[in-house]
């Protein structure tokens, strides 16, 4: 198992790809803090299926975009586990709306939870990692921040910082034995998507059509990826980004998406 005896710390965990990289942890021996903003059975469901696997698993509410929150949520790790060995920053919202008329507040939320809240969360875990020797932060940016897509300046903005925040803490904090690396996944099946879609923001058709694997991600396609930067696998890995995206970003073809939305 390449996370036995692991404590990690899952933001935004109850549910999509922070509820399918806890589980991926699970699997490889680690225990797990599941945190959740608002969604109480679905983070006590995870814990359930982390104990299920045969490892230890709490559930932690807490706002990342609240630095108290913060604090009491890295508290109660330390408190129940004796320590923190990953984090892995997810939590996140979507914000979907034309610049011209975006409501300031709606950017302030966006950012305040997708990078402040980043950034909050690695500050107040990285003292704990000190403290213990090192550490692993695993932070779930997405291929919005590599490029520009129409009404999603704030998404774009606060994950494109995420990656730069990546470099910057990853360099900064070698020093101390934390390797900080950023996953970007693509457009993957989970309940955000699915809103987009269900909204008629995206169409299914035009996003295969964009992929040239020919699918949607799966959750479970970060799971790897995630594992392996949480691991002693990764130990010469720091400040770098993992795109997986089904050859999205590569492909870059948003012909029918800019079709559709300039008629």
């Amino acid at each position: 198992m390449r996370l036995e005896n692991k404590v990690a710390l899952v933001t935004g965990a109850s549910r999509g790809i922070g509820r399918a990289i806890a589980l991926a942890y699970a699997r490889e021996g680690a225990d797990l803090v599941i945190n959740y903003a608002k969604s109480a059975d679905e983070a006590d469901s995870v814990v359930k299926e982390v104990k299920q696997l045969g490892r230890r698993a709490i559930a932690v509410k807490a706002d990342v975009s609240d630095d108290a929150a913060i604090n009491a949520m890295t508290a109660a790790t330390v408190k129940e586990f004796g320590r923190i060995d990953v984090l892995v920053n997810n939590a996140g919202v979507g914000v979907v709306s034309p610049s011209i008329s975006m409501e300031i507040s709606a950017w302030r939320k966006c950012i305040d939870i997708l990078l402040t809240g980043v950034f909050a969360c690695s500050q107040t875990a990285a003292k704990e990692m000190i403290k213990q020797g090192g550490g692993k932060i695993v932070n779930i940016s997405s291929v919005n921040g590599m490029t520009g897509i129409p009404e999603r300046a704030a998404y774009c903005s606060a994950k494109a910082g995420v990656i730069n925040l990546t470099r910057v803490l990853g360099a900064e904090w070698a020093r101390y034995n934390i390797r900080v690396n950023t996953i970007c996944p693509g457009f993957t099946k989970t309940e955000m998507v699915g809103n987009l879609i269900a909204r008629g923001l995206y169409h299914e058709d035009d996003l295969l059509g964009m992929i040239p694997l020919n699918r949607l991600g799966k959750p479970e396609d970060m799971g790897g990826a995630a594992v392996f930067l949480a691991s002693d696998e990764s130990d010469f890995i720091t400040g770098q980004t993992i795109v997986i995206d089904g050859g999205w970003l590569s492909y870059g073809y948003l012909e029918s998406y800019l079709k559709r939305t300039r008629k």
